[in-house]
C-alpha cells in the first residue's frame, strides 16, 4: 500500500553534493526503519544509510562522513544528502521503508550521476 516517490537525482560533477528527497504515501512516523540503498551497473543493491523509527541512524563504512539521511515528519519525506561524491556514486538510488507490519516498499527509483 505504501508508495515511495524519489526525487533530486541528475548529473552532479565530482566533489560536489546532492540531495535525494523520498516522498512517502503514509505516515513516516509509523515506519520501522526508512532508509536509502544504490545499485551500480552490474552491482547487487546496496545500503546508503538508514534510519529507525527511534531516529537512531546507520551509516556503512562506504559512505559514513559523507551522507546524511533524515526525515521531515512535516512534509512526510526521506532525505539523503551526499556530499564529497565521486565517479563511484554514479548509480539508481532507491528510496525504502519497513512498514509497522514489517512489509517492504520500495520506490523506482532515481539515476544519479557524477562526472570526473
Amino acid at each position: 500500500q505504501v508508495q515511495l516517490v524519489e526525487s533530486g537525482g541528475g548529473l552532479v560533477q565530482a566533489g560536489g553534493s546532492l540531495r535525494l528527497s523520498c516522498a512517502v504515501s503514509e505516515s513516516i512516523e509509523s515506519m520501522e526503519t526508512m532508509g536509502w540503498y544504490r545499485q551500480r551497473p552490474g552491482t547487487q543493491r546496496e545500503l546508503v544509510a538508514s534510519m529507525t523509527s527511534d531516529g537512531k541512524t546507520n551509516y556503512p563504512r562506504i559512505v559514513k562522513g559523507r551522507g546524511t539521511i533524515s526525515r521531515d515528519i512535516a512534509k512526510n519525506t526521506i532525505d539523503l544528502q551526499l556530499n564529497s561524491m565521486t565517479p563511484e556514486d554514479t548509480a539508481v538510488y532507491y528510496c525504502h521503508v519497513l512498514s509497522s507490519r514489517f512489509f517492504n516498499f520500495w520506490g523506482q527509483g532515481t539515476q544519479v550521476t557524477v562526472s570526473s
